[in-house]
């Protein structure tokens, strides 16, 4: 049995706009094991950069938590991230959890060399050796296939290709050792190669280091290359979790399928790709009660706007929250 590092327990998010407050994420809870890459997966609005940045505490001052508990075991106690002071999370952002995000040129300093803003993240968490912080800095380029480490050290971010800032993010991330990693799409509008270079990155630093990583994604494919769990997330709610492979090969809820039918492939050419009727809904036109798929669902039945189905086991793996699914 996998330890598990990472706790999500009912956890809701609320958005102030004016007088009204509306939830893009509503008591959804799900677990990170030790030494684990976690896939979550869901068109844009699904709610997946939200939770991502409240594991962190990295909510911006008009959105705020609204139920819920987050808990972290990466260490030796169990701290219970909701409610941990901001100096105790300044303590763990960087150190113990990490994140990274899709565009690295405005995560990245334009001032600062590559070396020095690598350098400056062991500085913060408390290593004033500089001789010490610069040969673990060039030591990790070289672990992660960084060609010419102790040039890239004394380069400026503008000199470098999206997919090199991507990598130096990476770097950055990992350089104090965290426990878990979030990624937030780290690959999106980066060409093939390139992105397949950074999953393979994540795949090393996983293996290598031990670190659990959370891949944020809307394209299934990279979620498949990589994790070995999915969540599948619709409008601020799971609506299928599993073994990825399981939940790829044999998706319970309308929406998995919808998402996997739409993958072009070879089999398909000349053909027109499939769609999901509809879209999803905007925070004014609020979540539709019952499951919040069923106004775009072919199959969808009267119960299913009623009230948000339980989660029924497919397998030993695999769960989905349809009353049409469910296999045991």
């Amino acid at each position: 049995m996998m330890d598990v590092m990472l706790q999500v327990k009912n956890l809701s998010i609320g958005i102030r706009q004016g007088e009204k407050i509306f939830n893009p994420v509503e008591d959804i809870s799900f677990d990170i094991n030790a030494g684990e890459i976690l896939g979550i997966v869901g068109e844009s609005g699904s709610g997946k950069t939200l939770t991502a940045l409240s594991i962190p505490g990295l909510l911006s001052a008009n959105i705020a938590i609204t139920g819920g508990s987050i808990l972290f075991s990466g260490g030796s106690v169990s701290r219970e991230l909701l409610s941990a002071p901001e100096k105790e999370m300044e303590a763990i952002r960087g150190k113990e959890i990490s994140m990274i995000f899709q565009e690295p040129y405005s995560s990245l300093n334009p001032l600062l060399k590559i070396g020095d803003q690598i350098t400056e993240a062991m500085e913060i968490h408390g290593e004033k050796d500089k001789a010490l912080v610069k040969r673990k800095t060039i030591e990790l380029m070289e672990k992660l296939s960084f060609t010419d480490p102790e040039k890239l050290f004394k380069t400026y971010p503008h000199r470098l290709s999206g997919g090199m800032c991507q990598r130096v993010m990476l770097a950055l991330a990992i350089i104090c050792g965290p426990k878990l990693l979030i990624a937030d799409e780290p690959t999106t509008a980066l060409d093939r190669n390139t992105q397949s270079q950074i999953l393979s990155l994540l795949k090393k630093i996983n293996r290598d280091l031990g670190t659990s990583i959370l891949l944020i994604s809307h394209d299934l494919e990279v979620i498949k290359s990589i994790c070995g769990r999915v969540l599948v997330l619709y409008s601020g709610r799971i609506l299928e979790e599993g073994n990825t492979d399981e939940v790829f090969s044999s998706p319970a809820h309308e929406y998995t399928r919808g998402l996997l039918n739409s993958i072009p492939d070879k089999t398909k050419k000349g053909k027109d790709l499939a769609a999901i009727p509809g879209k999803i809904p905007s925070l004014e036109e609020g979540r539709p009660h019952g499951c919040p798929f069923h106004p775009r669902c072919a199959k969808a039945v009267p119960q299913c706007k009623e009230n948000f189905p339980s989660a029924r086991a497919v397998s030993a793996t695999h769960t989905t929250h349809c009353i049409l699914g469910g296999g045991e």
